[in-house]
């Protein structure tokens, strides 16, 4: 068995519970030390998933420790100068979305990594969640047809509940150029990108329906078209429930699912023909969603997330990282992402 990997963990947000629960079950990796601004944080953290040491100073971390791998996992704005300080030492990067705030920044820090000949990777978890798996198998196998149509929708009610909705204490995402909506673009774009090719026609609607001056946008409304295949990029606060929907049509049918509450529904020509297609494919999708209701009834109790993507994508890249493979996020995923959110941002793009 080759000699696990020494990483690190930057920042103890929210999302660092994900990364950290792996770090400390994985026999790919040793996790030396946690890092944060707060003592207190960075101890409980190091506690918690039994760490080697806890820091409030990264750079002191990357030279008193040597890690093989840092995962950042810190407010977007500070990325670039984290990765690059973490690259040029020697590390392997895996950072949290979105990785830079625009394309030319993403490109300099590519350029960094690529000096020090260091893999820098960006996390794309809802890839490799179990429903994007199976519609991406659905594509390949030729079961939908040719992709014609893809939407991506999310709806969150970050207006009312949550760190960015807190007008005393403004969270450092409201400043990024797309306001909150930037701390989830990344998703949207890179599960639009995955059923489509490259577009040339790119349109958004950019809106601030709940008004005030914290939120510099609560709603995208985006058309990408590209030859004859159709995306919408959709994101609401104002509509309910809560979801994280996924739908791709194609010449043979459909797949949708909702990442939030997850389930696969496919709509597909069945064996029993034109005339009994329909209630084959009612039969077999109810019997689908009876089943997916108890697995989400069991998960709300067993405290799971929607992030069961991100455990597989930390496993696959530990192993390429370990293996000498390549990473399963490549640059140009990262690039075509980084690409459209600045497409989407752009003025002569508004609607």
């Amino acid at each position: 068995m080759a000699t696990p990997l020494k990483s690190a963990v930057i920042g103890t947000g929210a999302i660092s519970k994900e990364h950290l629960s792996f770090l400390e079950q994985s026999e790919h990796s040793h996790l030396i030390s946690v890092c944060d601004l707060s003592l207190s944080a960075a101890k409980y953290a190091s506690q918690q998933f039994h760490a080697d040491t806890y820091y409030t100073d990264y750079r002191q971390m990357l030279v008193d420790t040597e890690p093989d791998v840092v995962h950042i996992l810190t407010p977007p704005q500070t990325h670039k100068q984290i990765a690059s300080d973490c690259l040029e030492v020697g590390s392997h990067v895996i950072c949290e979305k979105p990785i830079t705030l625009t394309f030319n920044d993403f490109k300099d820090l590519w350029l960094t990594a690529q000096a020090h000949n260091r893999y820098l990777i960006e996390d794309h978890n809802y890839r490799f969640n179990e429903p994007i798996l199976k519609i991406e198998q659905l594509v390949a196998d030729g079961t939908l047809g040719e992709v014609q149509d893809v939407e991506v929708r999310m709806a969150l009610s970050v207006r009312d509940k949550g760190p960015f909705s807190d007008e005393n204490l403004p969270h450092s995402i409201h400043k990024s150029p797309a306001g909150v909506i930037h701390d989830i673009i990344t998703h949207l774009c890179y599960l639009t990108l995955r059923f489509t090719p490259d577009f040339d026609r790119v349109k958004a609607a950019w809106s601030n329906h709940g008004g005030g001056d914290i939120f510099k946008f609560d709603d995208l409304d985006a058309l990408l078209i590209g030859g004859s295949v159709h995306a919408r990029i959709r994101f609401s606060c104002h509509t309910q429930p809560d979801c994280f929907t996924v739908i791709v049509r194609g010449s043979k049918g459909y797949a949708e699912t909702d990442l939030f509450q997850p389930y696969l529904r496919c709509v597909t020509p069945r064996i029993g023909g034109k005339q009994l297609s329909p209630l084959i494919n009612h039969f077999v999708n109810g019997r689908e969603l009876i089943g997916a209701s108890i697995r989400n009834f069991q998960r709300k109790v067993m405290q799971q997330t929607p992030y069961e993507g991100l455990h597989r994508f930390l496993e696959k890249t530990y192993m390429a990282l370990v293996n000498g493979d390549p990473p399963p996020i490549s640059f140009e995923d990262m690039a075509r992402t980084s690409r459209l959110v600045d497409e989407l941002l752009m003025e002569n793009n508004r609607i």
